[in-house]
């Protein structure tokens, strides 16, 4: 009898473990996963310039400024959506996708790749200093406005990438800022796909041809 009572409590211990054993996966099991890091965006390394088969003559200089996002919902990196269908007037965040810097700020970066083509770009308080130092006559101050970057989805399954600029170009003098012009721009290129990666390739496409008609706007200023 002495050795059958002294198994029962032996017996009772290990179906304990074992359910408290079971109850720790249980716990476990239930644990939430790790976030998922957010998928980083750029306009990617741009085109590359071709070789020209005829010789072009360097276009005038242009200071860049740092370009403005008025209303500060661009000021940080997020990727934004509109649905324009439903509630055009709310911006919204793709829970996944984030830009690697501020739309401002890749704006920026991409508008002195493509104008530093074929036309010396100066930072704007850079080419005060230096010009001034040297006598010689500023270079016009281009200044823009980042007003909408956005996916705008006009149905369900159809969506573009949209970009609105305001483009200011200002003559430095002595006496202050003088107005040379205004343009307003505004473009739109279709998405290939009505999520994050889409609305990221049409905002880069949306980007560089905007430039391009800056650049076309700049060139037809007559020269002073």
């Amino acid at each position: 009898m002495t050795s059958t009572f002294s198994k029962r409590p032996s017996s009772a211990a290990g179906l304990l473990c074992t359910l408290l054993a079971a109850l720790a996966l249980a716990g476990c099991s239930g644990l939430p996963d790790k976030p998922t890091r957010a998928t980083m965006y750029d306009f990617g390394p741009g085109p590359t310039a071709a070789v020209p088969t005829t010789r072009q003559a360097p276009l005038p200089p242009v200071a860049l400024d740092d370009i403005s996002t008025p209303g500060g919902a661009l000021d940080n990196m997020a990727v934004l959506y509109r649905l324009g269908y439903a509630d055009s007037q709310q911006l919204r965040p793709y829970s996944q996708a984030r830009w690697s810097m501020p739309p401002a700020q890749l704006v920026r970066q991409r508008v002195r790749e493509q104008l530093g083509q074929r036309r010396a770009v100066f930072n704007a308080g850079a080419s005060v200093a230096l010009n001034r130092s040297q006598n010689a006559v500023l270079p016009l101050l281009l200044r823009l406005d980042l007003e909408e970057f956005s996916h705008l989805f006009s149905s369900p399954t159809d969506s573009v990438g949209l970009i609105r600029l305001r483009a200011t170009l200002l003559e430095v003098t002595p006496a202050g800022e003088k107005l040379v012009g205004q343009r307003n721009i505004i473009v739109q290129r279709p998405a290939p796909s009505g999520d994050a990666p889409g609305g990221v390739q049409a905002l880069t496409a949306a980007t560089d041809a905007a430039i391009a008609e800056i650049d076309q706007w700049l060139q037809q200023t007559p020269a002073r």
